[in-house]
């Protein structure tokens, strides 16, 4: 080849390479918590603590988490006593499988008090979106973070779940026992 065929071959290449330099400097440049805020509006209404405000509009209980044992993932686990969550070294049994299920995200969220619905048919599908957006918002943080360094994606996880844990606490868990609207149809005399 000739050195004019060189250059002509090597020219095109080169703006092309510098704009993935500018693309990949300008999403390093993102810190976590412009990641953070992304995320979170990305997620919208289907944001974790969203969907917990809207269950405290309901008529709940709380319940308080055993003291959990650091990074130890819940497992769902059928005895012969009957479905009980297990959380580190503790087990909490559970009425049933939805409510293990429903008590399974705040626990991997780290969560102490959390309201749990007094109806127990709203309990099923609040489960379902509970599951669904916890795994949404660390798909968005795993996407978001790929390009970058695998500590990089650790922090923003960490970050993530930790902005959860504190705007669930911040909301509260709700009263101990739920409120009974004691209104009889008898007339009063």
């Amino acid at each position: 080849m000739s050195t004019v065929s060189v250059a002509l071959a090597e020219e095109p290449l080169a703006p092309i390479k510098e704009v993935n330099k500018v693309r990949t400097s300008k999403s390093r440049e993102r810190s976590a918590d412009d990641l953070l805020q992304e995320i979170e509006a990305t997620m919208g209404e289907s944001w974790l603590p969203n969907i917990y405000a809207r269950i405290l509009k309901l008529r709940t209980r709380s319940y308080d988490f055993p003291s959990p044992a650091r990074s130890s993932a819940p497992e769902i686990q059928h005895t012969l006593l009957g479905i009980e969550l297990k959380v580190g070294r503790r087990r909490m049994l559970c009425p049933d499988l939805a409510t293990a299920r429903y008590l399974a995200v705040f626990a991997r969220a780290g969560c102490k008090a959390i309201a749990i619905p007094y109806d127990i048919t709203k309990i099923s599908h609040l489960a379902d979106e509970l599951e669904s957006s916890w795994h949404r918002m660390l798909l968005l943080a795993g996407s978001l973070t790929s390009e970058r360094k695998a500590a990089f994606g650790t922090r923003v996880r960490t970050m993530l779940i930790g902005k959860v844990r504190d705007g669930i606490a911040a909301a509260g868990a709700g009263t101990r026992i739920p409120e009974f609207k004691q209104s009889t149809k008898q007339a009063r005399r």
